[in-house]
C-alpha cells in the first residue's frame, strides 16, 4: 500500500510541471506573434521596396553627366482620428499602424524628403483648439523624424474644410504647425505645393490669394524666362482619392493620385517612392502589410493555442483515468 501511495503522489507533481510549461508555452507562442505582427512584418513587406532607378538621357552615344538624385517620399489621407468620431481602440489600431509603417521606412529606405498630400487629420475642419492641440501632439509622436529629412505637409478638406467652409482662423491654424512655404526646391527639383481646396471659385477672397501666391511661385520659376502666366509642371502628385490611380491630361503632366497610408481607408495601404533629377524622375509603389493577412495571422495564432489547450488536458484527462483505474484496482495481500 505504502509504494502505491507513494507512486500516486509523484503522479500528482506531474500534473503541476504540464501546467507550468502549458503556461510558458502559452506566453511564448502570444509574444512570437505579436512580435511579428505589430513589429517584424513591417521590416519584412517594407524590405522589398527598393528606389526606382531614373534613366540617364544618353547625347551621340555617350551617357550624360549624372544628376543628382532627390529621394523623395509620398503618401497621403493619414486621417488621424479626432474626439467626436474616433474611438480610443480604433485611434490606437489605426495609428500605431502609421507610427510603425513610417518609422520602419525611414530606417530601410532614408528618403532625403517625405511629403504628405493632405487630409492628416480627420476633424480639422471642425475640431476645437483642444483637440486640435492633441491631435497635432499625436501627429508629432507619430511621424517624427530625424533633422537631415524634410517634411513638408500640404492642407487637405480635412484639415481645414471644403471651399465653402474653410476659414482664415483654420487656414492660419493649420499654417501654424506645418510651414506654409508654397515653393521648395531641392537639388536644382522645384516642388510647388498646393492646397487645391482652395481653387473652388466660390470663395473669391481665399482663392485670390491662392492665385496670388500662385503667381508669385510662377515669377520666381521663371525669372530669367518671358513670363509664364502659370505652371508648367512635367508630374502632378496629389492625395484625397484614398486610391491609387493615373490621369494623362490633355496637352498637359501625368498626375498620379497617391493611396491612403491607412488601415482604416484601404486594406493595403501604399506609399510612392520618387527618384528625381532636374530633367528626369521614376516612381514606384511600396505597399505597407495588408490588414487581412494580420487579422489572419492573430486568427491563426488564436487557433493554436486552442488546440495546444485542449490537448495539454487531453493529456492530463487520460493521466487522471490512469490514477483513478489504479486506485480501483483490487489489491492483492
Amino acid at each position: 500500500v505504502a509504494m502505491i501511495r507513494l507512486g500516486f503522489g509523484r503522479r500528482n507533481v506531474r500534473p503541476l510541471k504540464r501546467r507550468s510549461s502549458l503556461l510558458l508555452k502559452l506566453i511564448a507562442v502570444v509574444f512570437a506573434v505579436l512580435l511579428f505582427c505589430e513589429f517584424l512584418i513591417y521590416y519584412l513587406v517594407i524590405f522589398r521596396c527598393d528606389w526606382p532607378e531614373v534613366k540617364t538621357p544618353a547625347y551621340d552615344g555617350k551617357q550624360a553627366t549624372l544628376e543628382p538624385v532627390l529621394r523623395a517620399m509620398f503618401l497621403a489621407d493619414t486621417h488621424l482620428l479626432g474626439e467626436i468620431r474616433g474611438h480610443w481602440l480604433d485611434k490606437l489600431r489605426r495609428e500605431w499602424q502609421m507610427e510603425r509603417a513610417f518609422q520602419t521606412a525611414l530606417w530601410l529606405l532614408q528618403p532625403e524628403v517625405v511629403f504628405i498630400l493632405g487630409d492628416v487629420f480627420d476633424e480639422g475642419k471642425w475640431s476645437s483648439p483642444k483637440a486640435w492641440a492633441d491631435d497635432v501632439e499625436r501627429f508629432q509622436k507619430m511621424f517624427r523624424h530625424p533633422s537631415h529629412v524634410q517634411l513638408k505637409v500640404v492642407a487637405g478638406n480635412h484639415d481645414i474644410g471644403f471651399h465653402y467652409e474653410m476659414t482664415t482662423y483654420k487656414i492660419k491654424r493649420f499654417e501654424k504647425v506645418f510651414n506654409s512655404e508654397r515653393l521648395f526646391s531641392w537639388k536644382g527639383i522645384n516642388f510647388v505645393m498646393v492646397n487645391s481646396v482652395a481653387l473652388e471659385g466660390d470663395r473669391c477672397t481665399l482663392c485670390s490669394r491662392e492665385e496670388a501666391e500662385l503667381l508669385a511661385v510662377s515669377h520666381r520659376l521663371n525669372c530669367s524666362r518671358e513670363l509664364l502666366w502659370w505652371l508648367q509642371p512635367r508630374l502632378v502628385l496629389s492625395g484625397h482619392t484614398h486610391s491609387g490611380c493615373e490621369v494623362l491630361h490633355a496637352g498637359g503632366p501625368l498626375e498620379l493620385s497617391v493611396p491612403s497610408f491607412s488601415w482604416r481607408n484601404r486594406n493595403n495601404p501604399s506609399f510612392i517612392m520618387g527618384s528625381i533629377t532636374s530633367t528626369g524622375h521614376a516612381l514606384s509603389k511600396c505597399y505597407l502589410p495588408r490588414e487581412d493577412m494580420v487579422l489572419i495571422t492573430y486568427c491563426g495564432a488564436a487557433g493554436f493555442l486552442v488546440v495546444l489547450i485542449f490537448a495539454h488536458f487531453e493529456r492530463l484527462a487520460s493521466h487522471f483515468l490512469f490514477g483513478w483505474n489504479l486506485l480501483r484496482k483490487p489489491r492483492t495481500m
